[in-house]
């Protein structure tokens, strides 16, 4: 055994257990607005950061230092102070950037409770069905994506697709299919007032959950219907898109093939899914490790649990996303535009 490369091992795994200890804090820190009012008002002491945000000192005492040891905050020794740098606040405090992560460690804690299920679904080659993940994995993947959509999907994403942004400038018909709690839809409804937008996912509270939102919101053009995504009702849409959702669905074939019947001759199909290439090798990475854990412990069990019992898993990359399409019947299908987590990709009958 070589102890230089033992100890530069260890070092690795005492920084990921200390990360993954984190993780908790993080979500305390979210939960109990440390990181905002930290943001807005800082610097404070650990005594100031208590009165803000009315917690007790010893325990937020205790949790700076934690975050500061991270590097999620910084300290000022000379006053024994903490503030947050610009880069800091947009990861934590601000929940409209499109880098916010704190919905991603909501998510983390859904996949930490959920992991008895997944080890028994190891053992029994079982599914687990989206619904019976914990309830945390809803609103994390929602508030993990939501922020993306809002900075993306409208200024750039859209734009990129041949004529799509003209049809719906003037009012066409949108199906978000795997629309889960209606994010995608609704960032959608609301830059194109002219335009119907239907949401369709198989979760029922997450459909409950966007008619409210919606509801709320005065959206009177976006409409929600539980339903899988084989079945995704209506005809002649304009547009058919699929959020971050196709690799989860047992038959993503026959799910792009009903998206090819119910489109217009002349329509798009958007599929925005995980950023991969298409080689394991070259997916070794940051952002490949943080999703082939959720396509481990998310994904790929709930692809299991559906009719057709395919999984593409959340690394698909673009060349097996292609073949999906071309087998659905697709005859054109490119690379829209891109970001460092997301592969935009369009199909054309």
């Amino acid at each position: 055994m070589d102890e230089a490369k033992l100890n530069e091992f260890l070092g690795k795994m005492v920084g990921d257990m200390g990360a993954a200890v984190s993780a908790a804090l993080v979500l305390t820190g979210d939960k109990l607005g440390l990181y905002k009012a930290l943001a807005k008002d800082g610097p404070l002491t650990s005594e100031g950061l208590a009165k803000a945000t009315g917690t007790t000192e010893r325990y937020v005492r205790e949790w700076l230092a934690a975050q500061a040891a991270s590097g999620y905050i910084e300290y000022d020794s000379n006053g024994n102070t903490f503030s947050m740098s610009p880069e800091q606040i947009a990861v934590f405090a601000d929940d409209d950037s499109p880098v916010n992560m704190t919905g991603g460690y909501l998510s983390l804690a859904a996949v930490i409770r959920d992991e008895p299920k997944v080890a028994e679904a190891f053992r029994s080659g079982e599914g687990i069905s989206w619904g019976d993940h914990d309830g945390c994995l809803f609103c994390g993947v929602e508030k993990f994506f939501r922020p993306g959509y809002k900075a993306n999907l409208v200024s750039s994403w859209l734009p990129a697709l041949d004529g799509v942004v003209e049809k719906l400038e003037k009012g066409a018909f949108v199906a978000d299919i795997g629309c889960g709690y209606g994010a995608s839809t609704m960032v959608m409804a609301e830059a194109y007032p002219k335009s119907k937008f239907f949401g369709f996912d198989f979760h029922h509270p997450s459909i409950m959950h966007a008619r409210k939102v919606a509801e709320e919101s005065g959206l009177a053009n976006a409409r929600f219907e539980t339903v899988t995504a084989r079945k995704s009702p209506g005809s002649d849409y304009d547009l058919v898109a699929f959020f971050d959702c196709l690799h989860d669905m047992g038959d993503p074939v026959a799910a792009m093939s009903h998206a090819r019947d119910i489109l217009k001759p002349d329509g798009t199909v958007l599929l925005v899914e995980p950023f991969a290439f298409d080689g394991l090798a070259e997916n070794l990475n940051p952002v490949g490790r943080m999703y082939y854990s959720f396509s481990t412990t998310v994904c790929t069990p709930s692809a299991l649990s559906q009719e057709g019992g395919m999984s593409l898993g959340a690394q698909a990359g673009e060349t097996r996303l292609k073949e999906v399409a071309t087998k659905a019947g697709f005859t054109r299908f490119r690379r829209a535009t891109e970001t460092p987590f997301n592969l935009i990709l369009e199909a054309r009958p």
